[in-house]
């Protein structure tokens, strides 16, 4: 059988036709890489089957087209849409609360088919975080390309001068960041555009393995950038920029992106309006995505066009600058030839460009270049051998680069020569869908052969049609006797709803506190924080569970390197110790510890995770294991939907448990962290405390049969 491959393509607005480029700052190169990608990959005879999962969006300010679940793009390629989080359109920065949920939907979507995906790819933070979950799960290899990166965005902020506050506060830089880690601790493959990504920004990561990336440059679709002037599109063209020029016959600077703070397009405005030069020489044509009105765009947007049109007003650049509202996608390749046969030159002035595609397809559209000394435009250029680049924080330096690119006739043509013909042999399609496809492959199956494979249900028919998991050590830690007896009969009544305990104890002592409760008998102990899962009241161990958190765990390589972290580290008793799990208590002062700990995994690269339970507990279990976790492995060896368990938490740490596609209840007497989770639309907030708050919850969802 050939391929069937899935892609992870999380925010923005993606669809199979007139991509809304540039509409927002979410949707730019990125999305008609993937796009481009998917399609190429359709085309191979070795591919089947090419889905990519993205956002379900049911909004009136955007198209109904993000509202409609599967959308077929042409032979064995789809586009598949799974609800996450609210119905309206977020920008990415939001999401992040609800990627669990969308995780969950992803194994959902594979486990109905009778075939899994040969390997997962995922683009950007957000879509590796929800790929590394579901590679985790699933055991289904993991492939990853970043596209930009978190840590690479933080330091350029923070050169630019904004603060670690401000930066968190716009951009959540922090999830982003952790997000990459973890992806990176997963991903068999990393797919880079150039080798500066790999030796310059993806070595910073603690879990960056370099013998895991590739270099594969994105290609170019010869089908619409090329230099031979189609019939209607000069008049297409001069139509859109008509009312903003005075001699439209002027060399154009042309600069097509995003209005996003990376891409300082307002150096470019100020490096033009300083020059005399260029404006006697030159237009500016500013292509800058689709926007209808203004108040509507993000704050970002805002910002960077109201920069733009106050230095229009203060150099008076009327009649020589065009920045057009609307444009269709069919425009874009028109624009770059209209500009090259006036003897143009394309521009990139962004702080920092992981690639640069737009680069390449002004390159094969016939169109010199000028662009930032940063990234990918390095390695175009070393190539393509069409333009020249420059350090664009340096205005001075910026000026000097546009006012000579054109200045010299037979080096442009020269310069345009070069990229057409660099172009056609380095960047293709076919190029670049052939050197994925083989080091995929191979990457894959060498990953299949070395990580052991988690056991999937041998049915898909469930011993019970509910399950109710109660937390041991604090809901039910000190009942109301009352509350406890009608709770009691409750559970008794309903033979239909299972019950599993969560316990960050061992199944000893779990067992004999849940026997003093005199509850129906549990089908499953979900214990030892995550690191334990056992089958009846006889506590039949989870063999496969124990198999798939063992992969990679070092016990005492981890206990050596928390080592010199005592005395802020306490080790527990060692009957609160087990063999999937270090546990400590924090000592005072608690600030910052956790942060420490997690950093000295990172840096041993230990496949471990630390999780603090009521502030002061401090577990470290192997990277695959904890109580929410353990309930993903249930549902799937049971094949009971994560919308018929119903997870009980109360106490600090147990955040993640309510994050998903199960039911959430949190009784009156919580921890307060749990307070920020109220909006969530599958938590309910009990007022009562214990095991009235459970019965609250459970006639709330209607989860017991009256």
């Amino acid at each position: 059988m050939g391929f069937y491959l899935l892609h992870l393509h999380l925010h923005g607005l993606f669809r199979g036709h007139e991509l809304e480029l540039g509409r927002d700052a979410d949707t730019g190169g990125q999305t008609t890489y993937v796009l481009e990608l998917m399609r190429a990959l359709a085309a191979r005879p070795e591919v089947d089957r090419v889905e990519v999962i993205t956002r379900l969006i049911h909004d009136k300010r955007v198209s109904s087209d993000y509202a409609q679940a599967h959308e077929p793009i042409g032979d064995g390629a789809a586009i598949v849409r799974l609800p996450c989080g609210p119905r309206r359109y977020l920008r990415k920065e939001l999401l992040w609360p609800y990627l669990d949920e969308l995780a969950d939907g992803v194994v959902a979507h594979i486990a109905a088919q009778e075939r899994r995906p040969d390997w997962i790819h995922a683009h950007y933070a957000d879509a590796g975080y929800v790929g590394a979950l579901v590679s985790q799960r699933l055991g289904i290899p993991l492939v990853f390309t970043g596209h930009s990166l978190g840590r690479e965005k933080q330091r350029r902020l923070l050169a630019g001068g904004m603060a670690h506050d401000q930066i968190e506060q716009s951009y959540a830089i922090s999830r982003r960041i952790d997000a990459e880690e973890r992806t990176l601790a997963q991903a068999g493959l990393v797919i880079t555009s150039t080798q500066q990504e790999a030796e310059q920004q993806y070595s910073r990561y603690d879990r960056f393995v370099a013998g895991n990336a590739e270099v594969v440059p994105p290609g170019v679709d010869a089908r619409r950038f090329h230099p031979q002037e189609l019939s209607g599109e000069e008049q297409a063209v001069s139509a859109l920029m008509r009312p903003f020029l005075r001699e439209p016959a002027k060399p154009p600077l042309l600069c097509i992106c995003r209005a996003v703070r990376r891409k300082n397009v307002p150096a470019l405005v100020e490096a033009y309006g300083r020059s005399a030069l260029l404006q006697e020489r030159h237009n500016l044509v500013l292509v800058l995505g689709c926007r209808e009105d203004s108040r509507a765009m993000e704050k970002q947007q805002r910002d960077q066009f109201q920069q733009i049109f106050e230095l229009v007003d203060r150099f008076d650049l009327y009649g020589r600058i065009a920045y057009p509202k609307q444009h269709r996608n069919d425009d874009i390749p028109a624009i770059y030839r209209w500009a090259a046969r006036r003897g143009g030159v394309f521009v990139n002035p962004a702080l920092t460009e992981p690639f640069g595609l737009t680069l390449l397809e002004a390159a094969a559209s016939g169109l010199p270049l000028v662009a930032t000394d940063d990234g990918g435009p390095r390695d175009i250029l070393q190539r393509c051998a069409n333009g020249q680049l420059v350090d664009v924080t340096d205005l001075d330096d910026l000026q000097q680069a546009l006012e000579s690119a054109a200045g010299d006739p037979q080096r442009w043509c020269r310069w345009r020569n070069n990229g057409i013909e660099a172009v056609s042999r380095n960047f293709s399609w076919d190029a670049h869908v052939c050197a994925y496809l083989g080091l995929a492959q191979r990457r894959c199956q060498e990953l299949l052969q070395q990580r052991p494979q988690p056991l999937l249900p041998a049915s898909p028919s469930a011993p019970v049609k509910r399950l109710l998991l109660l937390d041991l050590d604090v809901c039910l830690d000190a009942p109301d006797p009352a509350g406890l007896q009608e709770l009691r009969r409750r559970l008794a009544a309903d033979t239909s709803c299972g019950i599993g305990m969560l316990s960050g104890r061992n199944f000893p002592s779990a067992s004999l506190r849940y026997h003093e409760l005199h509850l129906p008998q549990p089908q499953v102990w979900i214990l030892e924080a995550g690191a334990d899962v056992r089958y009846g009241d006889d506590g039949v161990v989870d063999a496969a569970w124990r198999d798939h958190i063992a992969h990679g765990w070092q016990r005492e390589a981890v206990q050596q390197a928390l080592a010199d972290l005592t005395p802020r580290l306490l080790p527990q008793p060692q009957g609160q110790q087990g063999p999937f799990k270090v546990s400590y208590t924090l000592q005072p002062p608690q600030a910052g510890v956790l942060e420490m700990v997690r950093q000295r995994l990172r840096q041993g690269r230990l496949e471990a995770r630390a999780h603090l339970f009521h502030h002061w507990f401090l577990d470290v279990l192997p990277q695959r294991a904890s109580k929410a976790e353990a309930i993903r492995h249930l549902s799937l060896r049971w094949g009971l939907p994560l919308e018929q368990v119903l997870v009980v938490a109360s106490q600090q740490g147990d955040g993640e448990l309510l994050n998903g596609r199960a039911l959430g209840l949190v009784v009156g007497d919580h921890d307060r962290s749990l307070d920020d989770l109220r909006r969530r639309s599958k938590v309910f907030f009990a007022s009562r405390r214990q095991a009235w708050g459970v019965l609250e919850g459970l006639d709330h969802y209607r989860f017991l049969r009256r």
